[in-house]
């Protein structure tokens, strides 16, 4: 399948190895990514608080772009942050003619005028949705058998928008996760907040709430993730070695892929443990 691909600005930076990741395992499923011309930054979570309108116009000028690239074809987010502006916004133009003009004032300084017509889907709704089960089940080979692993979900891709698993008590991860033939850690942290940019601002928030995270996820091999401040805050909060993988870099793992065209060297947390159970 085709999609157009918004990687956002953590993916080309902290989080690199999320979007080498991420291309490397649709190039692997044979889908294709069409990465949106000239994007930019959705406005993170800083532009609400600056300028409410700006947080509209900032995701509707991405919006603008995807559908003057291709309005048959889904957007596919990586980062919880950016999915969750992109489809706030997508739902607040297509709901609101009279904001969306006002927007599309805004837009035509650039040439640009957004219609709300393109579907903005997470990078977890489009592999558990879209065949990606199967087919990392035919090419695993069981490969990731003997492991233990804990998905983790965090807070913005489930929440407040319910579109593809329950918000309180998510399992969207667990078909894919068995399907590279490995066990499920049964837990109850997997929804629950890390702190997200608290803990900048508040080191100890964080610490305490991530610690409660990776607490329940000692007897697991690894925790495996979906969004990047997510990730940042379970790698560099640890007072115990828990191996941190993103789950395309987890996925290709499972596929046979080297661990150097997922990024696996950029982690900051330890994942040798997980990378010497795949060792050919």
């Amino acid at each position: 399948m085709d999609y157009l691909y918004y990687p956002g600005c953590s993916l080309e930076g902290t989080a690199k190895e999320y979007d080498i990741s991420c291309r490397a395992l649709f190039e692997a499923l044979e889908d294709r990514l069409t990465e949106i011309p000239d994007w930019t930054c959705c406005g993170a979570t800083a532009a609400q608080c600056v300028d409410p309108f700006l947080s509209v116009v900032l995701p509707a000028r991405n919006l603008a772009l995807a559908e003057k690239t291709d309005t048959g074809l889904d957007v596919l987010v990586p980062c919880s942050a950016c999915y969750l502006n992109l489809k706030k916004a997508r739902q607040d133009l297509w709901e609101n003619n009279a904001l969306r003009a006002q927007v599309n004032q805004v837009l035509e300084e650039d040439g640009l005028a957004v219609n709300a017509s393109v579907r903005v889907r997470h990078l977890l709704d489009v592999l558990t949705r879209d065949g990606a089960v199967d087919r990392v089940a035919q090419l695993s080979e069981n490969r990731m058998k003997g492991l233990v692993i804990a998905p983790y979900y965090g807070c913005q891709c489930l929440r407040p928008y319910v579109e593809f698993d329950d918000p309180e008590q998510p399992r969207s991860m667990d078909a894919l996760i068995r399907a590279t033939g490995a066990d499920v850690l049964a837990w109850d942290m997997g929804a629950v907040c890390c702190g997200a940019s608290t803990a900048t601002t508040k080191p100890q928030v964080g610490k305490e709430l991530v610690g409660r995270i990776l607490d329940q996820a000692k007897t697991a091999h690894a925790v495996v993730t979906v969004c990047p401040m997510c990730q940042m805050n379970l790698e560099r909060f640890q007072s115990r070695s828990v191996p941190v993988v993103y789950l395309p870099q987890f996925l290709g793992l499972s596929l046979g892929m080297p661990a150097e065209s997922l990024g696996c060297g950029m982690n900051l947390s330890d994942i040798r443990p997980v990378l010497s159970r795949v060792a050919p």
